[in-house]
């Protein structure tokens, strides 16, 4: 059995240890990054070394960081609720609000499991109080937490730009982020007409579990009240600094072309060393476990591309027939697998595994990275996921067993469909 048939198989291998069991999966890539590239390849250290990408662990502390400070002091749920101010009684356009405002969040650098974790229970709430579709509500916060996924200064934005990059090849930033935009916005434009009248049905009988009724009462001309979080017009001096903060960053990034992780560790202590109540509680906040997935992932795909590994299995797939073909393959191929595995983890592994076929000129390079990073993120509905499960834990008042069967069966649609048409919109007209 050849070394590149084993490292391929141990990759395999995490994947479905990952999944079954509870374990991080960047503590087995670091640990296979040390067997396979010592025992299999024979690298030294420092080669093995050489992969771990200091960059992006920078960038996902410092952004994770930084929103951990506006969270404790409120400036996350004061965005959360300046967007719901803006529905103005119009219940039925709240799933727009979440929409946009999840997607302002991770374009800002908002990991999307916690952009999604904010707003979903507020968005069920509201579904519970005003009988909206729950399905259609979380669906969509996702929708717009993937939307804003690829913008420059996002974890996934930034992964991706590294990996193509490093290739040798270019990729327009604006491209990538609006394409993952609009896909996002037609698949939530979808969602939303297809499900937006089939709120009463998705309800039960609220159960007596001890959780507190919603306040149904509305103002006059039917408008909405938020029960789950008192309404305030004081806006706090942290909140301002932090708002600038934001504001600092997004122009310092974006028109200085600055390291946004130095940034928002820099931002992030100003803002921590104002707020001595919190200061000790900001660290906590940064995401471990998603810096620790990264880190081990992209080790352990540095290690096999510094084995040639990549190369190989690349060229192999290249060569089973036409390169429209392959893009297909390789976009349903990471929908499925991103359906039951970390999309982030997937990413990093198969986008290199694109790049020989890329270096051809038969297809159009956004177009095929684009594909491959919508198919591997739009899936992440799948109750399997972190932002499915968030959505199916988080609805009140539905027959559980029903409502899953739900998310179920919207995943199974997306999984389906999703990167066939991501590959027939993004990759195929450029294949001619």
């Amino acid at each position: 059995m050849s070394s590149q048939i084993i490292a391929i198989l141990v990759l395999g291998a995490m994947f479905v240890v990952a999944t079954v069991l509870p374990i991080n999966i960047g503590i087995l890539a670091l640990v296979a990054s040390f067997l396979v590239g010592t025992f299999v390849f024979g690298l030294e250290d420092k080669e093995i070394f050489e992969g771990f990408p200091v960059s992006l662990f920078i960038t996902v502390v410092g952004v994770t960081y930084l929103f951990s400070v506006a969270k404790l002091n409120g400036t996350i749920d004061l965005l959360v609720q300046g967007g719901i101010r803006l529905v103005r009684g119009r219940a039925i356009l709240v799933p727009w609000v979440l929409f946009a405002v999840a997607a302002a969040l991770t374009a800002l650098g908002t990991f999307t499991p916690a952009a999604v974790a904010l707003l979903v229970p507020v968005g069920m709430s509201f579904a519970f109080t005003y009988r909206i579709s729950p399905l259609m509500i979380g669906m969509m916060v996702i929708c717009g937490a993937h939307a804003g996924a690829f913008s420059p200064m996002a974890v996934s934005g930034a992964l991706v730009y590294g990996i193509v990059a490093k290739s040798g090849l270019t990729i327009s930033h604006a491209a990538l982020f609006f394409a993952s935009m609009g896909f996002n916005l037609l698949l939530a434009a979808g969602t939303y007409v297809m499900l937006r009248r089939r709120g009463e049905e998705s309800f039960v009988e609220y159960p007596d579990d001890g959780t507190p009724e919603p306040d149904t009462s509305a103002p006059s001309g039917g408008g909405v009240a938020v029960a789950t979080r008192p309404r305030t017009s004081v806006v706090t001096w942290r909140q301002r600094a932090t708002l600038a903060a934001l504001v600092v960053l997004v122009v310092g990034a974006l028109a200085f072309h600055l390291q946004i992780g130095f940034l928002a560790l820099a931002a992030g202590a100003v803002l921590a060393l104002l707020d001595r109540e919190n200061l000790g509680k900001a660290v906590e906040g940064i995401s471990w476990p998603t810096i620790l997935l990264v880190a081990g992932m992209v080790t352990y795909v540095g290690v096999l591309e510094h084995s040639g590994t990549i190369d190989w299995v690349a060229h192999g797939a290249v060569g089973l027939g036409a390169p429209l073909l392959v893009a297909l393959v390789l976009c349903v191929i990471v929908g499925v697998t991103s359906a039951f595995a970390s999309s982030t983890a997937i990413l990093t592994a198969t986008i290199p595994m694109a790049i020989p076929l890329l270096l051809t000129d038969s297809l159009p390079v956004v177009g095929v990275v684009a594909a491959m990073a919508i198919s591997t993120t739009i899936v992440d509905v799948s109750p399997f996921s972190t932002n499915g499960a968030l959505v199916l834990a988080n609805a009140r008042g539905v027959d559980r067993t029903r409502f899953y069967r739900q998310v179920i069966s919207y995943t199974c649609v997306i999984v389906g469909l999703g990167p066939v048409a991501a590959w027939a919109v993004l990759v195929l007209p450029g294949g001619f």
